[in-house]
């Protein structure tokens, strides 16, 4: 579904990827981990358009893409959720909901992120900025689905999370695998990545420096010592 040969990116004149090349097939959960300032998040950014590529091509259902625009890649079904969140603070949770089907989708899968996330309907006309951190989190993958992706780019869902809430957040990304959404997952705790994932891929200095079955990565001493904590 997702093919990236040769990637490179910059801020300005200082380079930020370099040559990263990696895959995502139809149906996989692929973890993109590293340390912070690895790189992982630019990569998102340039994959869904938002950060100017400055070399390499990136391939999405065989078409080359790396010349259109985020709202393009969207509509191709290409769906980000940032990190941060982003929601808009003053606007109801059901209006953030509707504008993820704005470009993409259509106003009637809200009953289906309302299935998947019940305290959301709840809190359905209440504004977005009142929503603790993780409910935010749950309102910020809502308005993806309402993209209907086909694949989903998930930028660090777990940040500033407690750990409760960061299981909870993993068991959805779980169920949403299991739906057969297809998924590229950036997350900081990289254990709880790697351990739900199919692949993964190890992001150093704005390069891949490790690639595998998610399990082997788990195993691999040396991402251990580096990137677990173990």
């Amino acid at each position: 579904m997702l093919e990236v040969q040769g990637l490179a990116s910059r801020y300005g004149r200082i380079p930020a990827l370099f040559e990263v090349s990696l895959r995502v097939e139809p149906g996989e959960l692929v973890a993109l981990v590293g340390a912070n300032g690895a790189g992982k998040t630019t990569l998102l950014r340039t994959l869904s358009g938002v950060q100017p590529m400055s070399g390499g091509t990136v391939r999405f259902s065989g078409a080359d893409i790396g010349r259109e625009s985020p709202r393009q890649r969207v509509m191709r079904g290409m769906v980000q959720v940032p990190e941060g969140r982003q929601v808009f603070g003053a606007l109801s949770v059901e209006d953030n909901l509707q504008l993820g089907a704005f470009a993409r989708g259509a106003a009637t899968k809200i009953d289906a992120v309302w299935s998947m996330f019940p305290v959301l309907q709840q809190k359905r006309g209440e504004d977005a900025g009142t929503l603790s951190g993780g409910q935010q989190q749950m309102l910020a993958i809502g308005r993806a689905l309402m993209a209907d992706p086909r694949l989903l780019l998930l930028d660090e869902p777990s940040m500033g999370l407690a750990p409760r809430l960061v299981a909870e957040i993993f068991t959805y990304i779980k169920a949403l695998k299991s739906r057969g959404t297809t998924i590229l997952l950036v997350d900081q705790n990289a254990r709880a990545a790697l351990s739900i994932a199919d692949r993964g891929y190890v992001m150093e200095t704005g390069r891949i420096v490790a690639e595998g079955r998610a399990a082997d990565l788990l195993r691999d001493a040396q991402v251990r010592q580096a990137y677990l904590g173990l």
